[in-house]
């Protein structure tokens, strides 16, 4: 086993020690090779309890000595949820019994494998993924506090509580989420990140974990990555025929940037596996640095950023420009030593994709001179940039028609009177009056003007008045979903630029 202290052929678990004796014994089954086991032992364990583990065997075994450190990470591993565990999920139907009535079943005991049976605990885990799952969250929060652990769910953008707990139970659900994703669950002092890989109802689903420590305990953040969506096509974003056209004809390009710009959460990532789906046809080579890569796709070669080894973003579209690559996808231009790199390598015959954190396409532009991108290289590498934003959409078994007048008539740029539809809840929305989110878009493609605009330093508003005049922005895109009755008055105001955008 020396020199594979990281590598685990997990015995039989009919042969596995119980959690709670491995860890307070500091004892380990790692593997068995024929009938022979090998044992991690944690260095100043008493040497007694492997006494106990010859008679739990009946077997010979090796023992070698670990550090403390190095043992927790190993204990961590092994009792870490298999793929069959993982499956549990898949079946795991509440069938009458509510998330309130699997909680009250959870041990209070500070460690969750102390207790003798863990399975209410799992029970729960599962059931909160897949009521998150089934009511299309995209993330979980678990927050503990003094006076509880609340569970959290973010369904079309908005968090609502769904469970409260007593304190006691905090670091139970905590510990079984850290094992469930190879977490160390001896280390509570600093952020960690895992993942937990699951089959829900025969749908394939990522759950990426966040832990950060807190005064209470541990908060944790999971993220439902849905597979499928991954394989989402252009078709599907529900852009209007003028976007849609301008980024399929940037996406023929032999070469250049394409950037999609928006808030945290707003779709950018759905956008660019889209458009490289569309290329995705077996006659480009196309590469992709991204931190992390939330969905693998088939086809493409997907590298994920490790700040801890230097692998940066920068790093990492260093090294795939010498792999021969027809497109390049960079999940962030973050720096300027990533946007010269993404320039330069647009200028040698790459066609690039990206996103930047701004809050409409002629920001994008905007942050790319912040950046310190010469203007003129700017000008001629830039071919299109979408801006995009999600809101709420309404349940079409509920929505209810009302009149715009007034200020919000005003504020729309409506007639007085025009109908629009407003939430009102029912079983099929599960009372929100809202089902899902859509996308808002607006897009630029970068023509001879704008070139000319781009290189001579034109400011934003210059920019923006020759894109849009015969195009909608993000102001006009909401108010075309408000007039169609897909989302209200309200969502459709929150997410324009400016207020005074929405004034017709």
């Amino acid at each position: 086993m020396a020199g594979d202290r990281n590598v685990f052929r997990s015995p039989s678990p009919l042969l596995d020690l119980p959690y709670s004796y491995a860890r307070d014994r500091g004892v380990l089954i790692c593997s068995m090779e024929g009938d022979r086991a090998s044992i991690a032992m944690r260095e100043g364990s008493d040497p007694s309890a492997l006494l106990e583990v010859r008679r739990y065997l009946a077997l010979p075994f090796d023992v070698e000595p670990v550090d403390g450190p190095a043992f927790e990470k190993l204990l961590s591993a092994h009792y870490a949820m298999d793929g069959s565990a993982a499956a549990m999920a898949g079946d795991m139907a509440l069938a009458g019994e509510g998330l309130d009535d699997i909680a009250g079943d959870i041990p209070s005991a500070e460690d969750l494998l102390d207790s003798a049976d863990d399975a209410p605990t799992i029970r729960l885990i599962n059931g909160i993924i897949a009521e998150a799952a089934r009511q299309g969250a995209s993330d979980i929060h678990i927050e503990p506090y003094e006076t509880g652990l609340v569970v959290r769910m973010r369904v079309d953008g908005v968090l609502t509580e769904k469970l409260r707990m007593p304190p006691h139970v905090a670091g139970v659900i905590v510990n079984r989420i850290k094992v469930m994703a190879r977490l160390d669950i001896a280390e509570r002092r600093i952020p960690q990140d895992g993942r937990i890989s699951l089959t829900l109802g025969g749908k394939l689903l990522d759950v990426r974990v966040s832990t950060l420590p807190n005064r209470a305990s541990e908060r944790v953040v999971m993220r439902i990555l849905d597979k499928e969506s991954a394989g989402i096509s252009l078709d599907l974003l529900g852009m209007s025929e003028t976007t849609h056209a301008i980024l399929t004809d940037a996406l023929s390009e032999p070469n250049g940037i394409i950037l999609v710009t928006g808030p945290t959460g707003s779709g950018k990532t759905t956008t660019l596996y889209a458009g490289l789906k569309q290329l995705n046809d077996g006659s480009r080579n196309i590469l992709t640095v991204e931190d992390p890569v939330e969905y693998a796709i088939e086809g493409i070669g997907q590298t994920q950023v490790n700040a801890k080894v230097g692998l940066t973003f920068a790093a990492g579209l260093r090294a795939i420009l010498r792999q021969d690559p027809d497109v390049v996808m960079i999940g962030e231009i973050r720096d300027r030593e990533t946007a010269e790199i993404a320039v330069q390598a647009s200028l040698t015959g790459h066609l690039v994709l990206s996103t930047v954190h701004t809050n409409d396409a002629v920001g994008a532009i905007t942050r790319m001179r912040d950046m310190k991108v010469e203007p003129f290289l700017l000008a001629s590498t830039l071919r299109a940039v979408i801006a995009q934003r999600l809101v709420r959409k309404l349940c079409e078994h509920c929505r209810t028609p009302i009149q715009a007048d007034g200020s919000l008539a005003s504020l729309l740029g409506f007639d007085n009177g025009t109908v629009v539809y407003r939430e009102t809840g029912c079983d099929h929305c599960n009372q929100t009056g809202f089902q899902g989110r859509i996308g808002v878009f607006e897009a630029i493609r970068i023509d001879d003007t704008l070139r000319k605009l781009i290189n001579n330093g034109g400011d934003e508003a210059r920019i923006a008045s020759h894109a849009f005049l015969r195009q909608p922005n993000l102001g006009s895109a909401a108010r075309a979903l408000v007039r169609e009755g897909l989302t209200t008055a309200e969502e459709g105001i929150r997410i324009s630029r400016r207020e005074s955008e929405m004034v017709g």
